[in-house]
């Protein structure tokens, strides 16, 4: 029975953090799910081509070379080297060792893990230069006021995790005596191997299975960890790519009770009082725009939990880069920060949500943030995963507008002079032709 014990441990340690995982998975889809219902079902043939292109294939990544390329090398290496959790897993539930060494033979088995370690080279290369770049050379996108504090840490943590997943793989794979006498597929570990050579056949032995245990339970934590970590995009930039809004920039929704209404204006034979169409529903007109996270549609909600914080929206921010108070990056981080909130509301409540005189506009989100945006799209084009700040801005203005009648005086004044002299500018209709007598 005790023959066994590593491997019911083992078992035991792979339920619970898939099971955790899972759980989080389950929590972050109710999460989403509080947003307003959207269809962006349509145009799948586009839709499937934009998520492979951009989340897969990350071309939008390469617009700045240097942290693209090194982001392609480290996106790519973590997950084929994580193939080999296939044999890990094998391997701890029967209490076999390099199970599929034998089957695949020394060529194909020798060809996987030399590329494997090849890339956990690379891989600790370039999470090294991110490093350095983050805080030595200290980009400025990565140095702003949201920048403290968690999110800080966060991207440092992250880039912890893999320099230590990547050495415990190569430490692992230069302390396995028969792997290193096999001489297939030790690339770069018989180069770490020779720092060993003052240890016996069991220390060896000892440090191999330390390093198998760790590395595998580290795994698990940052499975678990993505969910509290902006790295979430891992999982979520396919769906977050391919449910992208697909309109022009620039095309701004409309309400369809506002449509109805000035369509009825316009129509001298509409009967106000009529009963309404099959289909459409009668009584109130729903909220106009959004004043908290619920009256946002659960695509922007996903937005939210998928923004790497990578800073290339704020960095090209016409209003931040005068020094407006408006942060792009910041907007996503504060509403998904909200939703958690409103998230953890829930649990603690039975299930069910209950007001805590909190909301995003104010609570979270300023006006003068809302005001500051030019609605330029300068954010949404520059985001390497899809992401649309923009959206959320527009519709917490909407808000603004149409419920509190709360715009700032300058625009007031133009709409009141749009419905008086049937142009921005404050003079009759009759002289909006003096220009050409000038």
């Amino acid at each position: 029975m005790e023959n066994y014990v590593p491997n019911i441990f083992f078992a035991i340690i792979l339920i619970a953090g898939i099971g955790y995982f899972v759980m989080n998975v389950r929590k972050l889809i109710r999460n989403i799910k509080l947003g307003k219902d959207i269809d962006r079902n349509d145009r799948k043939p586009e839709r499937w081509k934009n998520m492979a292109k951009i989340a897969l294939g990350q071309y939008k990544m390469v617009r700045r070379p240097i942290s693209g390329i090194l982001h392609i090398v480290v996106y790519i290496g973590f997950i084929i080297i994580n193939i080999e959790m296939l044999e890990i897993v094998v391997d701890g539930l029967f209490g076999t060792h390099r199970v599929f060494q034998e089957p695949l033979g020394n060529g194909i088995y020798g060809f996987l893990i030399g590329t494997f370690e090849v890339l956990a080279v690379l891989v600790l290369v370039s999470v090294i230069i991110f490093w350095f770049r983050r805080n030595i050379e200290k980009i400025k996108r990565f140095w702003s006021k949201e920048m403290t504090g968690w999110p800080k840490n966060d991207g440092n943590i992250i880039l912890y995790f893999e320099i230590v997943l990547m050495s415990l793989f190569l430490v692992m794979n230069a302390t396995d005596v028969g792997f290193q006498e096999a001489g297939a597929g030790n690339v770069v570990s018989q180069f770490i191997a020779p720092w060993f050579e003052g240890f016996s056949h069991d220390q060896l032995h000892i440090i191999e299975k330390t390093t198998w245990w760790v590395h595998i339970v580290g795994i698990l934590i940052f499975l678990n960890y993505l969910y509290y970590s902006k790295h979430l995009h891992i999982l979520l930039a396919f769906p977050n790519t391919f449910y992208a809004n697909l309109k022009p920039k620039g095309q701004f929704t409309n309400v369809a009770s506002v449509t109805k209404e000035v369509k009825m204006m316009m129509d001298p034979d509409a009967d106000p009082y009529a009963m309404p169409a099959e289909g459409e529903e009668e009584g109130e007109p729903e909220k106009f725009g959004a004043s908290d996270v619920m009256d946002l549609n659960w695509v922007q909600l996903m937005n939210a939990y998928t923004c790497t914080e990578c800073g290339r929206c704020t960095s090209s921010c016409p209003a931040n880069l005068t020094g407006k108070e408006l942060s792009p990056r910041a907007i996503m981080m504060k509403t998904r920060d909200r939703v958690e909130e409103v998230g953890n509301n829930i649990d603690f409540n039975g299930g069910e949500f209950k007001p805590d005189g909190k909301q995003l506009l104010d609570d979270y989100i300023t006006r003068e943030e809302l005001w500051a945006c030019t609605s330029c799209n300068a954010c949404v084009q520059e985001c390497p995963i899809g992401i649309d700040p923009l959206s959320i801005i527009m519709e917490m203005r909407r808000y603004l507008v149409m419920e509190e009648s709360a715009a700032p005086q300058e625009l007031n004044m133009m709409m009141t002079n749009i419905e008086n002299n049937g142009a921005p500018w404050q003079y009759s209709q009759m002289d909006r032709l003096n220009w050409k007598d000038e």
